[in-house]
């Protein structure tokens, strides 16, 4: 955020805290202006990328475009929805110029050929020269890889090695040499123990990208027979996957915490067939559908008999309604403050999001995160 935009966006505070402040700022920034600890808010962004101006984009500093698909060892555009879309993005450039456009590889069901293709210095080199004439062709600042997963059951269907820990790595290591410093290399992570352990050589691949962005949502996903809640801030008795124990285990791990981004959640999931006890916390249920946060209104709390209760020791909500027996798990303002705060408060990098189209116009999740960062900013500088 650059410091005349942010002294835009500042509630009045005494001349001496914001003396701090920018002082503080101007000597993170290095000579181009950049500031070198610039605290990242990242949105993927899905589909034609239409329609995005509503949303307050002066908040973020990067979009991902998602997702582009593999076509034998080339990355390649789905089609021409893909081209109008990342042409939009890159074109917001002009009105945000501290901006960046990245261009996401995979997402669940999106990798079915990776390990066959990155098994092989043919198959990554061939890779990895594809991706730069895209991301030259269409102007754009990197690759995020969302491989679901190296070396673990990720999607039903795909392959997976044990030789996909090690093909990562040298994955990630030819994008770096065929990019140089110019483009940004980056990669989504699944939030549980058996990706961290399995999936990735930490110590190996995290000197080489720029950072990772925590998948920490879809902590219980659509496949659990079992509620809970799918993006928790912290660990409970009953649930250990979290943002917390994701940061212990990378901090075990030895990955920097500067290179560390967590997520968020702009949607809810939704179980059904679950008993009362607990209001439906940790009940059996079967999974029933998704739903944007824009959409809450009309596909939750309308027509339904959710209340809305608060986990204080996730930090996390869910609603329950117990004429139907249903119960969702989801982020909220309240909840997305929290973990934006709690990423400044551990030194990490930055928060990511899925999806930015999930969000409201008017109040928006995004504005949370903005108004949670210009808060700790204004604390840092008292």
């Amino acid at each position: 955020m650059a410091a005349s935009s942010l002294l835009r966006r500042l509630r009045p505070v005494s001349v001496v805290a914001l003396c701090v402040v920018f002082t503080g700022i101007l000597l993170a920034q290095d000579p181009a202006g950049e500031r070198k600890d610039k605290f990242l808010v990242i949105a993927y962004v899905h589909g034609g990328a239409q329609d995005l101006e509503q949303y307050p984009l002066q908040y973020l500093t990067h979009m991902n475009y998602c997702f582009l698909r593999l076509h034998g060892n080339r990355l390649e555009l789905g089609g021409e929805r893909d081209s109008i879309g990342i042409t939009r993005l890159v074109a917001l450039k002009a009105k945000h110029p501290g901006l960046k456009v990245l261009l996401s590889f995979g997402g669940w069901g999106g990798s079915p050929t990776a390990s066959d293709v990155f098994m092989t210095a043919e198959g990554r080199r061939e890779f990895a020269v594809s991706c730069k004439e895209l991301l030259v062709r269409f102007g754009a600042d990197g690759i995020d890889l969302d491989w679901e997963y190296p070396a673990i059951e990720g999607y039903p269907g795909h392959t997976y090695r044990d030789e996909d820990r090690g093909n990562f790595t040298l994955l990630v290591q030819e994008m770096r040499r065929e990019f140089g410093e110019k483009y940004e290399i980056t990669f989504a992570a699944g939030g549980f123990g058996p990706y961290f352990y399995k999936s990735v050589e930490w110590d190996k691949v995290m000197p080489v990208v720029d950072y990772v962005n925590i998948m920490s949502y879809d902590l219980v996903n659509g496949n659990s027979t079992v509620t809970g809640h799918h993006t928790a801030l912290y660990s409970t008795p009953q649930q250990d996957a979290s943002v917390a124990s994701a940061i212990r285990t990378l901090d075990s791990l030895g990955v920097p915490r500067n290179k560390v981004v967590i997520g968020a959640a702009f949607y809810a999931r939704v179980w059904e067939n679950v008993d009362t006890v607990n209001h439906g916390l940790y009940r059996s249920g079967k999974f029933k559908t998704y739903a944007g946060y824009r959409g809450f209104e009309e596909r939750l709390w309308k027509g339904h008999e959710f209340v809305q209760y608060w986990d204080s020791t996730a930090c996390a909500p869910y609603a329950y309604d117990a004429k139907n027996g249903y119960y969702a798990t989801y982020d909220d303002k309240r909840s997305v403050g929290l973990k934006t705060k709690y990423a400044l408060e551990k030194g990490l990098r930055g928060i990511m999001f899925w999806e930015l189209t999930g969000d409201v116009v008017q109040g928006s999740l995004l504005e949370t995160i903005a108004k949670t960062l210009e808060s700790g900013l204004r604390t840092e500088g008292k």
